[in-house]
């Protein structure tokens, strides 16, 4: 299930009318749910299987008939998740749950089903249909949180279950987890005890066979920090060099520090990179996390931008607002970053206490946390707790200045025309 929604109104209504904004929502929703992929290829052969992905439902979406029926779905809309899970219920059907908010709040989502499975499917996957086939089905299941890559756990996605849908963006996963264990962050090290690779030529089987079911698919590598490993990095832009796709991922800042490959990152197909920079003022970076890695990268921001971009990839600059250190002067401090850096993109959040992450469990333990349950509004754009320097009404409405100086034509064709002379620059 997937389809979330912001909750405040004002930004809603001003999320509609925003350039960028609501084209970067469509691509988002085109994208198909490559755990379940996963959990379909873990299926025994002799299981018949339906993949279906639902963006909305109330009391009269129609359930099918099914012998048991997995659900995920992300924090935002795991209430919804929970409603459509008691409705199979009360017709008898036995459900499971999965996924990352179900992974981190285990209690509460076994109330909704007769068996969770936490982490990943892998290793978990087989032995519950096995249970189920003999009546015997767990409460709770444990997939790998380790080599889940590696023979007997790993299985190529079931990307042909795809074959005829209308996806403008397929996805693939190249690694797991992210070692920076930042404090916000929901992925990272919470489902995983370690950053795990995928082997280059798993990667590149992955991608080929995902490649078969579409015409001229985007691609989105489904990771958290694709470029930890510069090595691994340098070995798989070649192999996937000669597949003449188009392609998408997130890393950190530091892929600038490594000439030979960002010298052939373009060529590979790579068209932009997502980076969370979170925020241009250093200071706000501390303690964001464990090691201060970002607040020791942070004042070659703006070189490293100039850096990646000259080789003709583009930067999506991500950034957090609500910090703790940051007071109402920090809208106009990105606002003003944007401009000087050159990035094409822009992603503004709010700091968003996922539930389960370190982040949630301190502003728990401060009191600032605005209810016990509010799970529909981990958007990444309503603001959910008590800012430290500033009011959540300063927040909100720093939040809604800062995307109309940001998210309007005349912004995103200044940084257009910027980029492009940048490109030209490269050709000649």
């Amino acid at each position: 299930m997937s389809g979330v929604r912001v909750r405040t109104p004002e930004l809603a209504e001003l999320g509609i009318t925003l350039p960028q904004f609501v084209n970067r929502g469509e691509v988002i929703a085109s994208l198909p749910s490559l755990g379940l992929l996963t959990v379909a290829a873990l299926t025994p052969a002799d299981i018949e299987l339906e993949y279906i992905e639902i963006g909305e439902v109330d009391a009269q979406t129609p359930l099918g008939h099914f012998d048991l029926v997995g659900i995920s779905s992300f924090s935002a809309q795991i209430d919804e998740a929970y409603a459509l899970a008691d409705r199979y219920r009360a017709a008898s059907v036995p459900v499971v749950l999965g996924g990352l908010h179900v992974s981190l709040m285990p209690d509460e989502a076994s109330e909704h089903a007769d068996a969770i499975v936490l982490y990943g499917a892998e290793g978990a996957w087989p032995q519950l249909v096995e249970d189920f086939k003999q009546g015997r089905l767990q409460s709770r299941y444990e997939g790998l949180r380790a080599d889940v890559f590696k023979e007997p756990a790993y299985v190529q996605p079931r990307f042909d279950l795809l074959a005829g849908r209308p996806y403008n963006r397929l996805t693939v996963q190249t690694s797991r987890g992210c070692p920076l264990n930042c404090e916000f962050c929901a992925a990272s090290l919470r489902i995983t005890s370690s950053f795990q690779q995928k082997p280059v030529e798993l990667a590149v089987a992955e991608i080929r066979a995902a490649r078969d079911v579409a015409q001229f698919p985007f691609f989105e590598l489904a990771d958290d920090n694709t470029f930890i490993n510069k090595r691994w990095g340098r070995e798989f832009v070649d192999a996937i060099t000669p597949l003449e796709i188009q392609w998408f991922t997130e890393t950190d800042i530091s892929i600038a520090d490594d000439a030979e490959l960002l010298d052939r990152l373009a060529a590979s197909g790579c068209r932009q990179i997502l980076v969370g920079l979170e925020s241009p003022g250093e200071g706000d970076l501390a303690g964001i996390d464990p090691g201060n890695w970002k607040r020791k990268h942070s004042p070659r921001y703006l070189e490293a931008i100039e850096k990646i971009q000259s080789k003709g990839v583009t930067v999506n600059g991500c950034f957090i607002v609500g910090l703790d250190s940051q007071t109402p002067a920090c809208f106009e401090q990105v606002r003003d970053f944007v401009q000087a850096s050159g990035l094409l993109e822009v992603q503004i959040t709010v700091q968003t206490p996922f539930p389960g992450t370190p982040l949630y469990q301190r502003l728990k333990a401060e009191g600032r946390l605005l209810r016990d349950r509010y799970w529909d509004r981990c958007t990444l754009f309503d603001v959910n707790f008590l800012p430290k320097q500033m009011s959540v009404e300063e927040l909100e409405c720093g939040v809604r200045w800062l995307f109309s100086e940001i998210y309007n034509e005349r912004e995103f064709t200044r940084r257009k025309r910027h980029y492009m002379e940048i490109v030209k620059q490269q050709i000649t």
